[in-house]
């Protein structure tokens, strides 16, 4: 998922987004509500997670401005004001979810990946298939001719992205985008070594070989 934290502690949105990018979604950080509000209407997030005591726009106002603009974003709002007020105001202006702090991460992870999930449950996919392999995006587990194959965060996003396009050629830019969230083209190996790794992963112990490069194009996951 994408996911938009908007949050003044530089500690604890730096952590939040850590935790994030690990558990494989891509993470954008806003330091106060206007930027937050800005970010939120610019850019389809697939959640949004919400401190309510923010610098130039408070969190409950930003949530109901959205909310008004008829934006549905999931929303998770995080508080040290944990009272049952509190979060029934925090409900009522168009939250999803309220947490108080302190927390816990899992709980926070648990959280995030539910109102995700709640964003368009129609069009929700939790397995995707390219050939004999298989990929639960909700158990974020990989089997490939029903063995199990264990892989780092980023293995399973790089993954992920060439399993959506399967049969089709992704070019580094793609990749860098959407698994690395970078919008520019470093000029390191770093695609090149998680490629390696991967390919070690998913094809080695098999016959037929499905990651693919193209010279001077890409890759390709043969479907």
């Amino acid at each position: 998922m994408r996911i938009l934290v908007v949050e003044d502690d530089e500690v604890a949105a730096d952590y939040v987004r850590k935790g994030l990018m690990e558990a494989g979604h891509v993470v954008d950080l806003a330091g106060d509500g206007e930027l937050g509000l800005e970010m939120a209407k610019a850019t389809d997030y697939d959640a949004l997670v919400l401190d309510r005591m923010l610098p130039k726009r408070d969190g409950l106002s930003l949530l109901t401005t959205l909310r008004e603009d008829g934006d549905t974003t999931p929303v998770l709002i995080l508080s040290a004001l944990g009272e049952v007020d509190h979060r029934v105001e925090g409900l009522r202006a168009g939250g999803d979810d309220y947490l108080a702090k302190p927390y816990s991460f899992t709980e926070l992870l648990a959280r995030v990946e539910a109102i995700g999930r709640r964003k368009d449950p129609g069009s929700v996919t939790t397995k995707l298939r390219a050939g004999d392999m298989e990929m639960d995006l909700l158990s974020r587990t990989v089997k490939r001719g029903g063995q199990k194959i264990l892989l780092q965060p980023r293995e399973f996003r790089l993954l992920e992205c060439l399993m959506r396009n399967a049969g089709k050629v992704v070019t580094r830019t793609m990749l860098l985008e959407k698994v690395w969230d970078y919008h520019f083209d470093p000029q390191t190996n770093v695609i090149d070594v998680h490629i390696s790794r991967l390919r070690a992963k998913i094809d080695k112990e098999f016959d037929t070989p499905m990651l693919h490069t193209v010279r001077g194009a890409g890759y390709r996951l043969q479907d």
